[in-house]
């Protein structure tokens, strides 16, 4: 049956600019230098009253970096004063005393920075520029000192997947959020470096295995929404109990920089529903053939990994953003807890091999 949308969109992830003082080798935007067309602050601001009509509960700003983006603060506070919450995710590689003051006045729900090598040589090679390991971590200490909920967030690849266990043990005890993701080959990020499906599920029983010995607040761990589903032997390892599907178009909605709409910023830009220059916001969400790849879903969109699956027509063919970017076809995610049971091990699972 087709799944109709929810009433509001209730996470926006908005990228504020493309540009970045940063070049990660897995940066899905390959961001660097700001579009030419930017929003600018008073399209932006217009932009967040028709957030604030459509009901939307959450808003992060992120980018390329956000606090490059001219008038940031005022974007922000816009965000605040229309009564949603804030999120907020850097790299904290320029974070000036200033741009501090004036994150700590937002109040913000939370922020999030990147950290994604235990040691400074892992971690600046993925960033693509020395130094930014010593940066975050100054970054972090700042944000827990003041108090502000932080989150980490960490994207898995060959070249930082040994290195894990060693961030858990930075992390712990630190009351520190931790999201764990996976890069897909899209943007900079080659393929080369991508795990392996025996990785990728190496990741999950690590993340369970976390869950299952650590309480909530000695080592607060997700794996975002490209970990699962329907596994034998895992657990669920997002907020949400089970997956029901990609939920771009549904509840969640992605806006880029220069005012293109789409469901999710990690699906191809053939899925942008048009621009808020054109046409509102409003008008993009409430228009009965915008997101159709979700919102009128059947088993028959499928791709030939998922469509004899038993959970397909819930699952969904997993995450829009894996499955476009390893099989160029939509609702066809071959990195799925379920498959990989199936395909390569008997019923009692894989061993991992990334010891927490």
């Amino acid at each position: 049956m087709p799944q109709a949308p929810r009433d509001n969109p209730k996470q926006v992830v908005w990228e504020l600019t493309l540009q970045c003082n940063l070049h990660c080798i897995h940066c899905g935007s390959s961001a660097g230098t700001p579009r030419p067309n930017e929003l600018t602050v008073q399209e932006s601001t217009r932009l967040t009253n028709d957030l604030s009509a459509l009901n939307t509960e959450e808003v992060c700003l992120m980018g390329g970096e956000p606090f490059l983006k001219q008038g940031w603060h005022t974007i922000a506070q816009a965000v605040t004063n229309a009564g949603m919450k804030l999120l907020l995710i850097s790299n904290g590689y320029a974070i000036t005393t200033y741009t501090f003051t004036k994150l700590i006045a937002l109040d913000p729900y939370a922020v999030a920075t990147s950290l994604d090598g235990a040691t400074s040589a892992t971690h600046d090679r993925i960033r693509g520029v020395n130094g930014s390991h010593q940066k975050v971590l100054e970054f972090l200490s700042r944000l827990t000192t003041a108090g502000l909920p932080t989150t980490v967030i960490t994207t898995v690849n060959k070249l930082n997947f040994a290195e894990l266990p060693a961030l858990k043990n930075f992390l712990l005890d630190k009351h520190i959020a931790w999201q764990v993701q996976t890069a897909a080959p899209e943007g900079r990020f080659k393929k080369k470096y991508a795990l392996s499906t025996e990785e990728f599920y190496a990741v999950g029983l690590f993340l369970a295995t976390l869950r299952k010995h650590y309480t909530k607040e000695a080592l607060p761990v997700i794996g975002a929404h490209c970990f699962g589903y329907h596994s034998q032997h895992l657990p669920s390892l997002g907020l949400a109990p089970t997956w029901t599907g990609c939920q771009a178009g549904i509840s969640t909605l992605s806006i880029k920089s220069n005012g293109d709409v789409i469901g999710c910023l990690s699906i191809p830009h053939t899925y942008i529903e048009g621009n808020i220059r054109e046409k509102s916001l409003i008008d993009i969400w409430n228009d009965p053939n915008s997101f159709a790849y979700n919102r009128t879903f059947s088993k028959t969109h499928l791709g030939d990994n998922c469509n004899r699956c038993t959970f397909g027509e819930s699952c969904k063919g997993g995450c829009m953003g894996m499955s476009t970017a390893f099989t160029d076809a939509p609702h066809n995610d071959p990195y799925c807890f379920h498959t990989i049971e199936e395909k390569f091990h008997d019923n009692t699972g894989p061993q991992c091999s990334v010891k927490p």
